[in-house]
């Protein structure tokens, strides 16, 4: 599935995020539903979206028959692109997951740890969550990949602050992502060493996510990883 040409259709659609929301989040969401896919059954699984947003992820699990619960701390971004919020879509904090302990197949998150103030808070909140036996995937964008300061990109090298006031100064109003409060700098190591650390999880594979599996092998060179994997996907299973 991580081939050369799914990490080129990813990039070409990662390119119109703005321009074409629809094409945008679709494929994202079809892609994620894919990869859980070689994971597990997902029919009739009970399936905890942690930062959901718009409906596209739910759309997709969906179809694949899973039961989906999305939780989002804004309702706002549930609304995003015209979207009618799901029914049964929860307003809450990752960081304190209104979940009873052991409630979910599978607990997922997608690109929402570098928008809160202490992401392995909310790792350890979703492996909670998690039934014995239940995968935890959870996947964020890297501070110093291409991509890490988001929309104030590549300027966030420089640093975080720097890029949010020129950004401010291009376009004549602040980023949708402040840096210190909607977004902070979260790395591949400091994940590793989450995942690592688990007690009651098992790492089942640290990956970079969009890219090929023949060069996963990156994922082991400090530093590097940082900077070409763009995104790392933690994925683990509940003991």
């Amino acid at each position: 599935m991580a081939t050369f040409g799914r990490a080129r259709e990813l990039f070409s659609d990662f390119r119109v995020e703005q321009s074409d929301p629809d094409r945008f989040y679709g494929a994202m969401a079809a892609d994620s539903v894919r990869q859980m896919s070689c994971l597990m059954d997902l029919e009739n699984a009970h399936v905890l979206d942690v930062g959901g947003g718009p409906g596209y992820w739910a759309d997709a699990f969906a179809r694949a028959g899973a039961r989906y619960t999305p939780l989002d701390a804004d309702a706002g971004e549930l609304a995003l692109h015209g979207r009618v919020p799901l029914p049964g879509t929860v307003i809450g904090d990752g960081q304190h997951l209104p979940f009873r302990d052991g409630a979910f197949d599978l607990v997922y998150s997608s690109n929402v740890a570098e928008h809160v103030p202490d992401p392995w808070a909310m790792g350890d909140e979703m492996v909670r969550v998690a039934r014995p036996g239940a995968v935890i995937f959870y996947s964020y964008t890297l501070w110093y990949g291409p991509w890490g300061g988001h929309e104030t990109a590549p300027w966030h090298f420089v640093s975080g602050d720097y890029a949010a006031r020129r950004y401010e100064r291009s376009h004549g109003k602040p980023p949708k992502n402040q840096y210190g409060t909607s977004l902070f700098p979260v790395t591949m190591r400091q994940g590793i060493r989450w995942a690592r650390a688990q007690p009651d999880a098992e790492v089942i594979d640290i990956i970079p996510r969009y890219l090929p599996s023949s060069i996963f092998w990156l994922r082991a060179v400090p530093v590097v990883r940082e900077l070409v994997t763009w995104n790392v996907a933690l994925i683990l299973r509940k003991r």
